[in-house]
């Protein structure tokens, strides 16, 4: 037991004394220490000033309230009433698109048709800083040359010299636009990050506006032909009971076609709509300096430890 104790007592000591000697030699390297700090700080520092100030604009939005809408379940009923008829009519679920629509917003085709030909390409390709006090932005002359709205940047294949969609739409996608649903609201939150607070706006209200457009042009021109498939119906049919259903169900699609033109907010609405942000969201250059300062000291305590061992002959070449 006695024996036990020692050997405690024995590793307390050499602990001991190895924290003693480690301090020791932090203090002796101290100098190194410190020049790794100022050396890293520097650097990030510096690189925290090469970052441009963003600001982002954000918007929350509910998903159209589906009751507004025809149901699936009374368009069942409507196809039942066709077939019955002998019509086979065209059917399809009014509303309801808002999942689709989230996935429709960070795809490709939906920026390319609806995103950029309402964007000015300078202000996502080209942009150097936003000058606050003039409210401007300015733009990079190495790439696009603002007076005589001349592209002029170095490319290489497969780039052009004026950015194509794809080109476009991956920084697009990757630097400026953002956009998730809660689950358990079913809220979906659109923000686009911008150096310009006035573009981060109109952005954001652009995407809303096309993607209710989108869906409700094409949800128009489904009910436009089932109009237009009935009244023919009508027409080619001279059975009563035929030309009463048929009716029944002109009617519901002309509702349907009148619901589709009212609603303007025809996939989301705005629980809030984005606003002109003051502050800018990002670089933090607080975060940054004090990570900088951290890594500085790490990496000269690891310079002073790995010298002490070489000098003392602890670490051994392979």
């Amino acid at each position: 037991m006695q024996e036990i104790d020692n050997n405690r007592y024995t590793d307390d000591f050499d602990e001991k004394i190895d924290l003693r000697e480690l301090f020791f030699i932090l203090v002796k390297g101290k100098w190194i220490i410190t020049y790794a700090t100022i050396i890293v700080l520097l650097i990030g520092l510096t690189y925290s000033l090469f970052l441009p100030d963003l600001y982002e604009s954000e918007a929350l939005l509910a998903p159209v309230d589906e009751s507004t809408s025809l149901s699936s379940a009374a368009l069942s009923q409507y196809s039942g009433l066709a077939g019955l008829a002998g019509i086979n009519l065209p059917t399809q679920e009014i509303g309801g698109n808002h999942k689709k629509a989230i996935e429709l917003i960070g795809s490709l085709n939906f920026f390319e048709k609806n995103i950029l030909p309402n964007i000015f390409l300078p202000d996502l390709m080209a942009v150097k800083s936003w000058d606050n006090k003039e409210n401007k932005i300015i733009y990079d002359d190495s790439i696009f040359q603002n007076n005589s709205n001349t592209w002029v940047r170095d490319f290489s294949y497969p780039q052009k010299l004026i950015p194509s969609a794809q080109e476009s739409f991956e920084i697009f996608k990757d630097h400026n636009l953002s956009i998730s649903e809660n689950r358990k609201s079913g809220y979906v939150t659109l923000s686009v990050k911008h150096q310009s607070p006035q573009v981060a706006k109109q952005w954001v209200r652009l995407i809303f506006e096309e993607v209710n457009s989108f869906y409700r042009q094409k949800d128009k021109a489904q009910s436009e032909r089932a109009v237009a498939f009935l009244n023919k119906q009508m027409l080619a049919n001279n059975l009563s009971e035929i030309k009463k259903v048929t009716a029944t169900l002109l009617e519901k699609e002309i509702q349907k076609l009148t619901l589709v033109e009212a609603n303007e907010d025809y996939v989301f609405e705005y629980v809030y709509p984005p606003s002109v942000m003051e502050e800018k969201s990002e670089p933090d250059r607080l975060i940054i300096f004090i990570l900088s300062f951290l890594l500085g000291v790490l990496t000269g305590v690891i310079i002073v430890l790995f010298r002490h061992f070489i000098s003392e002959g602890k670490i051994k070449n392979n």
